[in-house]
């Protein structure tokens, strides 16, 4: 795998100095904006970002978990929750290529040397440079809804809403699809259309091939899954250049944008009825609001999104997400959310949601200031008895803005039992710091 990173660095290199000297036959190399320019007139240049997102936390565990077999009810852990290399490169006024490399989720139990693999690789023409452009990859280009592609360096939480994620890492990677998609802007509608060919869930962490009562993901070859998501943005128009949405402009923009998506598979989904396996649709449709605005002369902003979604998945399905999780092991099998801090992220059902966080003004405490938030999902599915109620409150302390930020967060979750009963609820403290050079 050291091969492989030196192999992926050496590439990432070398592509920006083709760049380089490709350019200087236009023009003399100019840097700006993090940015190298290829031209006279900057149309044609090359940019690299990087990002990290530490975590330090201290967590009360589902019932029954196990650490490599070790009995283990609460207790601290350090990890990377994301890192991140970016390399954008608009070569033509029309043509626009874009890669993603990083990581996910490394901690104390992850596999060591393995987890450094590629999230975007894109290709794109502009048919028209506003109103249509045509892509080809591996992508975060994704319908349903605003944060279905979030940005995660201008997060205004811990963490995105998860949930929006609604196939990540079951049919996809880490919510990136192998897909074709259009984009662009008519007037003040933003939209994206998109085809993906499904990851094969064969390849999927936990894979289960037994076929019971309760829906899974087929096995079958999958058929084409089709999404899209339209935004209309009243007030600042939000660039488009890449597929993943701003959090918060922390009172850079003011932004009102009302949003609609949809997702759609033929025939993704099977269980049995009857002794025989039944196949059903996969469909899911997103409502969404965004405001983001400053308020007052003295660089106060407030953050607000609200979401609410309808996900069919089929029969009673439930899946479960513990975001960057200390367990790998769980010896309480009357448990429904396993080991560690997994708690029913997805399901089929209702889901509502909202966060609202306020920047307090410029120059608080020196040159930095607060940002309080809260977040909270509120998920109504058909298999639980009881609601999936998931709060996240917290503070970020912006040093400054999101390029270092550091983010104390309190979360409570709650814990069911394979009957769907609701047993108890678990705590979680989360300390994040963050560097984004973007």
């Amino acid at each position: 795998m050291n091969l492989l990173k030196y192999k992926l660095s050496g590439f990432i290199l070398g592509l920006a100095l083709v760049f380089c000297f490709a350019g200087r036959t236009e023009a003399q190399i100019s840097y700006k904006d993090r940015k190298l320019y290829l031209n006279q007139d900057g149309s044609s240049y090359v940019k690299l970002t990087f990002l990290t997102q530490g975590w330090l936390r201290y967590q009360q565990y589902n019932p029954g978990t196990t650490i490599f077999g070790y009995s283990k009810d609460k207790g601290p852990d350090i990890g990377i929750r994301r890192y991140r290399i970016q390399l954008y490169a608009q070569i033509t006024d029309r043509i626009f290529i874009y890669s993603q490399f990083g990581e996910n989720n490394f901690n104390a139990i992850a596999d060591r040397k393995l987890g450094f693999f590629v999230h975007d690789a894109t290709a794109e023409y502009a048919l028209d440079k506003k109103r249509l452009s045509l892509g080809l990859g591996l992508t975060g280009w994704n319908g349903l809804s605003r944060f279905t592609s979030p940005s995660i360096g201008t997060i205004m939480g811990i963490d995105a809403p998860l949930y929006l994620q609604s196939t990540n890492d079951v049919t996809d990677q880490f919510l990136r699809k192998l897909s074709l998609y259009a984009k662009g802007k008519l007037g003040k509608l933003d939209y994206r259309l998109v085809m993906s060919h499904p990851m094969a869930i064969q390849k999927s962490a936990n894979y289960n091939a037994a076929i019971t009562n309760i829906s899974s993901f087929s096995a079958q070859p999958p058929k084409m899954q089709w999404h899209g998501y339209l935004q209309y943005q009243l007030f600042d128009e939000e660039s488009n250049l890449i597929p993943y949405n701003t959090g918060t402009y922390l009172g850079k923009k003011k932004v009102l944008n009302f949003g609609i998506g949809a997702l759609y598979q033929h025939d993704a989904m099977w269980h049995m009825e009857n002794n025989d396996t039944v196949s059903s649709n996969l469909f899911q449709v997103s409502a969404d609001v965004f405001y983001d605005a400053p308020v007052g002369s003295k660089g106060a902003a407030i953050s607000a999104y609200g979401n609410v979604a309808y996900y069919n998945y089929g029969k009673d399905y439930v899946r479960n997400l513990g975001p960057m999780n200390p367990a790998n092991g769980d010896a309480d099998p009357a448990i429904l959310n396993g080991g560690g801090n997994s708690f029913p992220m997805y399901g089929t059902g209702t889901t509502l949601y909202g966060q609202l966080g306020y920047k307090l003004r410029d120059s608080l405490i020196g040159n930095t200031t607060l940002m309080p938030y809260i977040a909270v999902q509120n998920s109504r599915f058909e298999r639980l008895h009881q609601p999936v109620n998931f709060v996240d409150v917290g503070m970020n302390w912006l040093l400054p803005n999101h390029m270092s930020k550091l983010t104390l967060s309190y979360q409570n979750r709650p814990v069911y039992n394979t009957d769907g009963d609701l047993t108890t609820r678990k705590n979680a403290l989360v300390i994040q710091y963050q560097v984004n050079l973007n």
